[in-house]
Formats: structure tokens, sequence, C-alpha cells
């Protein structure tokens, strides 16, 4: 059975990295790494945003693709495919629960909830 060309690309990438961490010499292991770490820097905005162009062009076609079948052929959540549309870099983006961002109000209601009572609803 043939395996699927995206893994086989990403298993590639992978061998490249790990032959990286397994070169004998530490100094010249040190130099690689600090190249990779720089393209990598610059290359995951690029890539964040390939990403979020295919994410953009399936929503934006009548009807819009569903957020659950784009998760599913990107391999992601539902979420996560919600946080690509709207821009957000990396999970760390959002907030945590408690910190008083997205009407959160640490009372135990939903963001919703939260904004019908302070709206007075």
């Amino acid at each position: 059975m043939a395996e699927d060309p995206i893994e086989e690309e990403a298993q590639r990438v992978f061998e490249a990295l790990d032959s990286v961490e397994a070169m004998p010499d530490p100094l010249e292991r040190a130099r690689v790494i600090g190249r990779l770490l720089k393209d990598q820097a610059e290359r995951s905005k690029r890539f964040t945003e390939y990403r979020r162009a295919v994410v953009l062009e399936l929503r934006a076609q009548t009807p819009p693709v569903p957020y659950r079948r784009i998760a599913t052929e990107l391999g992601v959540s539902l979420g996560t495919v919600q946080d690509i549309e709207r821009g957000a870099a990396k999970w760390t983006a959002r907030k945590a629960k408690g910190d008083g961002q997205h009407g959160d109000t640490n009372d135990g209601r939903d963001d919703g909830a939260a904004r019908g009572a302070s709206e007075g609803n």
C-alpha cells in the first residue's frame, strides 16, 4: 500500500531534523541549529499565511466549506480552523480562561451569558 505523499514529505523533513540532532560535533550541531531556528522563525510566518489563505479561500466559497470539513482535511481541530481564519498566529495567542479577556467574568457563565448580564438582559 502506497504511503500518503503528505506524510512522506513530512517524514523527509523530520528525518533531516533528526540528522541534525545526531551530528557528532556539538559546535557544528549548534551552528546548524542556530541557522535552522533563524530560518524557522521567518518561514513560520509564511507558512501561517499560506495555511490561512487556504482556509479563507474555502470559507469564501458559496456555500462556505464547513469548519468541520476543513478541520478534517487539514488534520486539525475545529477551534484551530477558527483560529486560523481569525489570523491567530499560534495557539498561545488565545487567552487563558479567567484572564479577563473575551467577556470572561469568572462567574462560570459562557461569554454570551456574561454579555447579556452586563447589558442588563
